[in-house]
């Protein structure tokens, strides 16, 4: 059973669809959005596996142990963990922001996912008696050029994302478990209305090099290929598809 984080729009969704169509069982956990969640594990069993949606906010510590209980009760032991939840907020320089607004980025982006890992690498990792797995952490190329004037506080947690992976990836390099990242670019989903322009994608497509924004498929393939034994020999490694940005 692989966990994905965020699993109701967007690349978790598409991810969680993705794995469950390479013969993976699914848990999909969502914040608010309990619907598009349980839409999404439908059509996760329609691809004939076991499939779940269970509610969890990352930034509490509490629903993350709450969350991994729950995925091994209802669908057996875990297999991986893809880490995608995340949040952005308005569109803004840094000279504007509240400390409110970065502490609710950092507990999201950054201490959610290392919660999120924690419980993994405790069930995952042969140190502790489990089989080994994989995490794929779901970074941003806003790690790499920064966000000027938009939301620098959200490129930053996605760089804590990329030493996180870099960091794991070591650590439990020998105990059968690997962490990799996958850094997309401008992706045509919902998220950009939570900054403020939902048409961001659009917009942006005569500025990147293939002139145009990514889909959630494609970034969720690259997700499954490092999920998948076909990457046996691939940790600690930052995938950017970004369509060249």
């Amino acid at each position: 059973m692989i966990i994905v984080t965020g699993g109701s729009r967007g690349i978790g969704a598409a991810t969680a669809v993705r794995l469950a169509h390479a013969g993976n069982d699914v848990v999909v956990s969502y914040r608010s959005r309990k619907d598009e969640a349980e839409a999404v594990v439908a059509r996760c069993v329609a691809a004939g596996v076991q499939a779940a949606a269970i509610e969890a906010d990352v930034a509490e510590e509490d629903d993350v142990v709450a969350l991994f209980a729950q995925a091994v009760e209802r669908l057996g032991p875990l297999r991986g963990l893809v880490a995608n939840a995340g949040i952005v907020d308005q569109a803004a320089r840094l000279d504007t922001f509240t400390a409110e607004r970065v502490a609710r980025m950092m507990a999201v982006n950054v201490t959610g996912q290392i919660m999120c890992a924690r419980e993994a690498v405790l069930r995952l990792s042969t140190a502790h008696g489990g089989a080994g797995g994989s995490i794929v952490f779901v970074s941003s190329a806003a790690s790499r050029v920064g966000s000027p004037g938009m939301y620098i506080d959200y490129a930053a947690s996605k760089g804590a994302i990329d030493t996180l992976t870099l960091g794991l990836a070591k650590e439990v390099a020998t105990e059968g478990v690997r962490v990799n990242a996958v850094r997309p670019g401008i992706i045509r989903t919902e998220i950009h209305g939570d900054s403020g322009d939902v048409e961001r994608p659009a917009k942006a497509a005569s500025s990147l090099p293939m002139g145009r924004p990514g889909e959630p498929d494609e970034i969720a393939s690259a997700i499954a290929w490092l999920m998948s034994d076909e990457a046996s020999y691939t940790t600690g490694a930052i995938l950017d598809v970004s369509g060249g940005r």
